[in-house]
């Protein structure tokens, strides 16, 4: 047996076949809750699994997933494993163009869509010569056009797959695609070998103690220990991190809860319901409206089961942190830093925040590295994070982007991330932020993240991002793009510009100021800069 997902799954499944795995915890009234066991989980993926096959889906071809959040999106995850297709997340915000590009980019072969997509497959269909098999999930919405290849209804698709396992051998090099779009740029495809992902995004069994020594101790983990933990990934699983959220619960032989769309009522219903241990989010648009619902009509929603709530792929804020901590007492706030590319690297320390940056304890495979040369930082000079060891393989069908982001040294692969760094004399690194977001103003670097703490810690802002825009005098200027909470008056930028400055060095001050309806960001919550530097560079706004 090697470290690869479906074995690892199946091995949990033989121990603890009848312990809740999976509940699907949807609005109230709408019938569609589901509660399914390990056992029951198997036996749905084996369907799934069986089904590709009978359709001519071959090992190594590529799946899309095209799916809100659901019972079907990880049975349709799993049972790829079991078959060894290789799922591929695909946004389900994207539009035509966009999904042209990315089934096109991926190769897929075969899609499950939500049948709420319906008119955007069609669209997209007769441009992506590869896609030769769709699975529909749900009834298509009346007038919608129909994709040239009829889709097979999933329900169809489970009737006619087996129960049994049946599979050939698998192995640690099957592959695991995870697209990610940043910030800048095209999606592109992070290519993981499933043991690679087991240890770096998925702890290797235990991602706050020691990994497993071999597949086997696994399940004996799992076996030896008891239940009563419930994870909940309130992102979409379209996002790597949310996905590999949800398998860490199965390898811990415990429950995963989903939604299928993130509603800060009814996460905190969910929660206190299910007694849920641990929540998975993304940042401050996700973790101020559960605030402001309990400050709000779920005042009073028992939440004492909670023991965690982690943020990754965006930093929550100081403010927000101890907004959420005073409704919550006992709850351990994490802010985690990974990416796609890396898996986890390590979690914020207490003292980060506004003028001390975001400081993080990494592991021991992560390094803050001169991007030139590839050696180590001395402490205070500004690299790269870069990681070691269980790496991706590269970014599919992308040689130039693999070649600048991937290397080997001294035997080792190690990828080297866009997040600029220094590390101290004691080991903790302090993320300044995505380089390719950096502002050079006048000569000074000015990292947005770090700005967006501080006006988010302003009692009339509730939600910020910042951006540079072109200036004569500066090359650029730091602009502040901002959403205000409810009922309140619009603050002048000189009254943003004295309360940043109790917090940041004068040349990282906003000299320009942008009132916005609402920030937009991705449905995980991650930063659109795009978008907002965009609004700034197209408003004028107030200059200072």
């Amino acid at each position: 047996m090697e470290y690869n997902l479906a074995d690892l799954f199946e091995s949990v499944v033989d121990v603890v076949p009848d312990r809740e795995a999976l509940v699907y915890a949807d609005h109230p009234g709408t019938g569609a809750e589901r509660r399914l066991t390990y056992a029951e989980l198997d036996a749905a993926a084996n369907r799934v699994a069986h089904h590709l096959a009978d359709a001519g889906v071959k090992p190594g071809e590529h799946l899309g997933l095209h799916l809100y959040n659901g019972v079907e999106y990880l049975q349709t995850v799993l049972g790829c494993l079991k078959a060894r297709v290789v799922p591929v997340n695909v946004n389900y915000r994207y539009l035509e163009e966009e999904l042209v590009y990315l089934y096109r980019d991926a190769d897929l072969v075969a899609l499950v869509f939500d049948a709420e997509f319906t008119g955007r497959v069609a669209a997209a269909l007769p441009r992506t010569e590869k896609l030769r098999h769709l699975v529909r999930v749900g009834t298509a919405p009346g007038g919608a056009p129909e994709p040239a290849i009829p889709p097979v209804p999933f329900t169809e698709a489970e009737a006619a797959g087996r129960d049994g396992r049946g599979f050939g051998p698998r192995s640690g090099d099957d592959q695991f695609i995870i697209y990610t779009g940043g910030t800048t740029g095209m999606p592109k495809g992070v290519m993981w070998r499933q043991e690679d992902l087991f240890f770096s995004g998925l702890g290797g069994g235990a991602p706050t103690g020691e990994p497993v020594k071999s597949p086997a101790e696994l399940a004996e983990r799992v076996a030896a220990g008891g239940d009563g933990i419930t994870f909940f990934p309130t992102p979409p699983l379209m996002h790597g991190t949310s996905t590999l959220t949800a398998f860490i619960g199965f390898f811990f032989g415990q429950r995963v809860v989903l939604h299928r769309k993130f509603a800060p009522e009814e996460v905190l219903r969910t929660i206190e319901k299910e007694k849920v241990t641990s929540v998975s989010l993304v940042g401050d648009a996700m973790l101020r409206p559960l605030v402001d619902a309990l400050n709000g009509p779920m005042r009073g929603t028992d939440c004492s089961s909670l023991f965690s709530v982690s943020s990754s792929g965006a930093i929550l804020s100081e403010t927000v942190r101890e907004q959420f901590q005073a409704l919550v007492p006992n709850v351990m706030l994490l802010n985690n830093f990974g990416s796609s590319e890396s898996g986890f690297n390590g979690t914020a320390t207490d003292d980060s925040g506004p003028g001390k940056g975001f400081r993080l304890r990494v592991n021991s495979r992560t390094a803050v590295i001169d991007p030139a040369t590839h050696a180590p930082v001395v402490p205070g000079e500004v690299g790269r994070i870069a990681q070691r060891g269980h790496v991706p393989l590269g970014y599919y069908n992308d040689p130039g982007k693999t070649a600048e982001t991937f290397f080997e040294a001294e035997g080792e692969r190690w990828v080297l991330l866009g997040d600029m760094a220094t590390v101290d004399e004691e080991g903790i690194v302090t993320v300044l932020g995505r380089g390719s977001q950096c502002i050079n103003t006048g000569g000074e670097k000015v990292y947005p993240e770090e700005v967006e703490q501080a006006l988010k810690s302003h009692p009339d802002v509730y939600d910020a991002l910042v951006a540079g825009v072109p200036d004569e005098t500066w090359g650029n200027r730091v602009a502040a793009v901002v959403q205000l909470r409810g009922g309140v008056d619009a603050p002048g930028l000189d009254a943003i510009q004295a309360h940043c400055r109790t917090r940041l060095a004068g040349y990282k001050i906003p000299r320009q100021l942008v009132i916005a309806p609402e920030i937009q960001r991705s449905p995980s919550g991650k930063a659109d800069y795009r978008w907002a530097r965009s609004v700034a560079a197209g408003s004028g706004g107030r200059q200072g």
